[in-house]
Formats: C-alpha cells, structure tokens, sequence
C-alpha cells in the first residue's frame, strides 16, 4: 500500500471551501496537474491529453454513452483514465470507471496519436478516481492492491480545498496506491554515477556527449545518435519540438542542449522497445551505462 499525503497551510487558519461542481475540480487539476501524481516510481510525471472524451456505449450500467472527465499520460508507459466525484467515492464510481476502461480501444481509436507505438506496441493503463472522500471497504480494497481485468491497477486521491484567512487557497490530498505495481518494468540505469529512467538516461547521454564534443553539428550527432534508435526522432530541433506542444521533447530550459548549428530538444518517447538499441549504440561509443533495479 502506498500513501501519500500533503498540506500545507503557513500556520494561518484555515476554513473548508469545496468545490461546488466537477468542472471547478476538472479545472483546477488541468491548471495544476502536479496533484495527481502519484509520489511513486512510474507515476511521478503526469501529463494531462484529453478531457470530456465521450464514449459510445461507456456506461455499462446505464446502457448509455459515457464522458471521461480527463484522459492522462503516466511517464511514458501508462494512459489514465481519471474520473472525478465531488463527494465520497464508492464502489457505484469503480464500476463507471471500469466501464469507461474497458472501452479504452475506442479511446486509441479515437486519438491515434497520443500513444506512440515506437515505446511499445499497446499503451499500459491505469484508472483512477478523484473525490472528496472515500468509502472504507472501497479504501482497504485500493490498499490491498486492486486491478481491472487483473492488469489495470486502480488508485484512488481525495482532495479537499481550504481558503486561509489570508485569501490564499490550500488543498489537501491522499493518495491510496500500491507500492509496485505488478507487469511495470522498473529497471533504472547507473551513467556517470547517477541513476535514471529511460527518458531521462537519454536526455543525460546525449548532453554529456555534445559537452565533450562542443563543436560538434546537428547532422553529425543525428550520425551518432540516428531517429532509428528511437523508433521515429531521437531529438529534433528547439524550434519544431515547441511548434508540437505535445511534450514529447524535453523542452524545459535546463534540458535544451546547444550545438555548434543551433538548438536541440530530446525526445521524451522511451520504452522498453526502443531503450535497447540506444543501450546498443551507447556501447558502440564507448558509453558505459549499467542497468539496475
């Protein structure tokens, strides 16, 4: 089981202030995406796609169709399906979220692009629901570790808003999840003594490389280090990844590597299918990168 919570008031008074309506809480997790992460190795990094995704035939239990309240991106293995409730979640809300999770072919079919299949034939997923409160058998069933379709791990946050007397707004949350997750590869690897994920590692390759290679061009690394590897670009320029605005380059500007010829972004789309020919090609450089767990 794994737990999380986080508060913060400043030592001023606080009194409850809930929101009044899904929408309100939609809104505040899309401008604040960093709640729904988990605090937990592979669901630290989320990245919000779609909202009010509308599925034909989603709710099973009305025989009707179904709206997902956000469509997420955990990492770079899982999609999230989150479903929001304003007061206590239920076992009546873990089956809306199943149904909604069981149509999840009509979700890539209905956005091809948000998974690319360069990291791994099919996408993982996850589900999770969000509300004020949660039942205790439901709680204790999250705790034990509680899978759909005995793949699909589900989690669960509440959250609550409180307004200080300062003006200022604090929200707490709980996070009830597993500590591993069962089927996740949680292989790490050790470069120049520090350990990383499989993005991450890529992104500190390359930008030790073009450190020891300071005049080196876009074309003679793309020769280095070739789209091949990744599966569709291992990096493109600072220019084009911000044209996308879909965060699949590192973009952030301690993460931008400069060239003799310009600017470069690094691809954020590593899997367990494409990590290995870069692990490859590291070791045709002379490269040394150890993998652990």
């Amino acid at each position: 089981m794994y737990l999380h919570k986080h508060i913060s008031a400043n030592n001023v008074s606080i009194s409850p202030f809930p929101f009044q309506r899904e929408i309100a809480m939609e809104a505040y997790l899309i401008e604040n995406p960093s709640v729904l992460s988990m605090e937990t190795d592979g669901f630290n990094e989320i990245d919000i796609l779609k909202c009010e995704v509308t599925l034909l035939d989603g709710r099973l239990d009305r025989n009707s169709d179904g709206r997902i309240d956000i469509l997420a991106k955990y990492g770079q293995e899982y999609l999230a399906v989150i479903e929001l409730k304003l007061g206590e979640l239920t076992e009546t809300h873990l089956s809306q979220l199943e149904s909604y999770l069981k149509e999840r072919k009509q979700i890539l079919q209905k956005f091809p692009d948000i998974w690319d299949i360069t990291v791994g034939n099919h996408p993982k997923w996850i589900g999770v629901m969000i509300g004020a409160t949660i039942s205790p058998d439901l709680m204790l069933k999250i705790r034990k570790g509680y899978y759909f379709e005995n793949d699909i791990p589900i989690a669960a946050l509440t959250i609550n808003r409180y307004k200080g007397k300062d003006g200022n707004v604090y929200v707490v949350t709980d996070t009830y999840f597993v500590d591993k997750v069962k089927n996740k590869d949680y292989t790490k690897y050790i470069f120049n003594g520090q350990k990383y994920g499989k993005g991450k590692l890529v992104l500190a390759v390359i930008k030790d490389y073009v450190e020891k290679n300071p005049a080196i061009t876009f074309s003679q690394l793309k020769a280095k280090f070739p789209d091949k590897l990744q599966g569709r670009e291992t990096f493109t320029t600072e220019q084009d990844a911000k044209l996308k605005r879909d965060k699949r380059n590192f973009i952030e500007p301690g993460e931008l590597i400069a060239l003799a010829d310009g600017t470069i972004a690094v691809s954020t789309e590593w899997g367990l299918a494409n990590i290995e020919p870069f692990l490859i090609q590291c070791d045709k450089l002379n490269i040394d990168i150890k993998a652990t767990k």
